[in-house]
């Protein structure tokens, strides 16, 4: 009887001193910080702004073309020919459709190639989050986000953030 008690009381402290030692291995990084601070993402910005820079003046000159042609609809419609006033009426339509749809595909061009490029980056810190925490042995590395509180000596971000500069 008193092995079988030693033995369970061997069981639990075991058992006990495992799930602290576990506890030991699990690190916590904040990535949108990282993100924030990293660099290379001011750089992305400007690069993406210099290749959308051409359509985006594209688009703000027939804007303005636009604009032009419907005041003057409006302002001279009454007293235009009817012929002139529907040529005119037809005119900003079509003009108006062909906004509209460059507009959009910017806009999705411009939405996919940031995506792009904000996934270069997280891949980035993902990678550098993966070599810190190999390199000090953790074993579990959770976003500071999603938790609700950690002691500050887990938090690997300042490590990370040296590793992706």
């Amino acid at each position: 009887m008193k092995k079988w008690l030693y033995a369970a009381g061997l069981g639990l402290v075991m058992a006990s001193s495992a799930s602290v030692q576990a506890a030991d291995k699990i690190a916590i990084v904040n990535v949108a910080s990282i993100f924030q601070q990293m660099p290379a993402r001011e750089a992305v910005a400007k690069q993406l702004e210099n290749e959308f820079k051409s359509r985006a003046t594209d688009l703000q000159s027939q804007e303005r073309d636009l604009q032009t042609k419907m005041q003057r609809l409006q302002r001279d419609g009454s007293t235009m020919k009817a012929s002139d006033r529907a040529k005119l009426e037809k005119d900003v339509m079509a003009q108006r459709e062909a906004f509209s749809a460059k507009a959009q595909q910017f806009e999705q061009d411009n939405r996919r190639r940031q995506g792009e490029e904000r996934n270069k980056i997280l891949s980035r810190i993902q990678d550098a989050v993966k070599s810190v925490a190999s390199k000090e042995g953790y074993d579990v590395v959770i976003d500071a986000n999603a938790i609700a509180y950690a002691s500050n000596d887990k938090d690997i971000t300042a490590d990370v953030l040296k590793q992706v500069k």
